[in-house]
């Protein structure tokens, strides 16, 4: 089978689409499948890799402004990941050629338009490109807060679902959070698997030496930014409330590029600025060292379509502490993760039981390991298989 996959998100940004694209595309090759990955990559043409365009680094942030190159080989269906500059030209390319298409949603663009303010730009940039008649009031409305931008942001992603021919949510959260605009476009929900843990140069003892942590020492994990969107705030008042019960806890906050004084002065405020550790990305391939040095994952998001690190912290055996109710279910068994109230007395006690509590964090383990285990890289490889095999068109089931 032939795939494009379309994606605003090199694969070298340590977040979530990144990572699941990465995934994605490195099973279907192994399977056989031939899969040209368009992506934003180095200016000079030498430097690129087959399927990337030019495009430059945007300040203050990890990502990459890409031309809007169109997909340049025959596919038998387009994948999109995002909805930028690539992942339009990727959508209107298919259109014109009645190609299949599947957009997988990876990120909430509603919530996450309050913290970022390219995203009404790019959403003006794709409601056009896509045709939709936007007049100067509407492309206003999109720059100011409030339910108006709301409301164009929703049009935009009815028509951004009116360009394809199945939608994959990655997780049920998603999949109703989309329903309303998605109309007669079928939404299927599919989570990226997580890695096998990797073999690690970095062990337990080690890393925390490097970080200054006794090897005794109970310590809570975080791994993303730590922007606004993230919650980090009820993270530090609840690590402060795991304090009270446990004096020498620590905290190592993990993927920390922007906003790292507002946390600094946070923890001080909180009175925690002593143990935590607030250490900037690193690749992903490291990322399973921090697992392992830790005791519990600690995750205040609640804008995540999926949450990526819930899945690979479990895989290392790390039990999962969270406030959203709504990703909860772990994929492959249906079992629940722990999950509390999103205050800091309640999210904080949960916190502190996951630490002392032997028997319930054998139990959580447990679940999480079978869980990764069930929902595994050749079933989700078998279920995307069969679902470009039934798209409309020219899509052949065998590699």
């Amino acid at each position: 089978m032939r795939i494009a996959h379309v994606s605003d998100s090199h694969l070298d940004n340590p977040e979530g689409v990144a990572t699941s694209v990465g995934t994605t595309v490195a099973l279907l090759r192994a399977a056989g499948h031939r899969v040209v990955l368009h992506c934003p990559g180095p200016l000079l043409r030498r430097h690129r890799r087959p399927g990337e365009v030019p495009s430059l680094t945007v300040p203050t942030r990890p990502y990459r402004l890409a031309v809007p190159r169109s997909p340049d080989a025959p596919a038998d269906v387009v994948h999109v990941h995002t909805t930028g500059p690539l992942g339009v030209a990727g959508l209107r390319w298919a259109a014109a050629r009645g190609v299949p298409t599947v957009l997988t949603w990876h990120t909430d663009l509603i919530a996450y338009a309050a913290h970022y303010p390219e995203i009404p730009i790019g959403a003006a940039y794709a409601g056009l490109r896509l045709g939709l008649r936007w007049h100067a009031r509407d492309l206003w409305a999109l720059g100011r807060p409030g339910p108006d931008r709301q409301t164009r942001l929703a049009e935009l992603g009815r028509c951004l679902l009116a360009h394809t021919s199945v939608l994959v949510a990655p997780s049920a959260k998603t999949a109703s959070m989309m329903a309303a605009m998605a109309g007669r476009t079928p939404i299927v929900v599919l989570p990226t698997p997580a890695a096998a843990p990797r073999a690690d140069a970095d062990d337990r003892r080690r890393l925390r030496a490097r970080l200054g942590i006794p090897t005794d020492a109970l310590v809570l994990l975080a791994v993303g930014r730590a922007t606004p969107e993230k919650n980090p705030e009820l993270l530090l008042a609840a690590f402060a409330q795991v304090r009270e019960t446990l004096p020498a806890a620590h905290l190592v906050l993990l993927g920390a590029r922007r906003h790292r004084l507002a946390i600094r002065r946070a923890a001080h405020r909180y009175g925690v600025a002593g143990a935590l550790r607030l250490l900037r990305p690193v690749p992903h391939d490291r990322v399973g060292a921090h697992y392992r040095a830790a005791d519990v994952l600690a995750f205040t998001s609640t804008t995540d379509t999926q949450g990526l690190v819930l899945a690979e912290a479990e895989a290392y055996g790390l039990p999962v502490a969270m406030v959203d109710t709504a990703l909860v279910r772990r994929p492959g068994t249906g079992t629940t993760r722990p999950v509390a109230e999103p205050t800091a007395a309640a999210y904080g006690a949960l916190l502190t039981r996951l630490l002392t509590d032997g028997e319930l964090r054998a139990e959580v383990i447990r679940d999480g390991r079978a869980a990764v285990a069930a929902w595994s890289g050749e079933r989700y490889l078998a279920e995307l298989v069969r679902l470009y095999a039934a798209l409309p068109g020219p899509v052949e089931a065998t590699p």
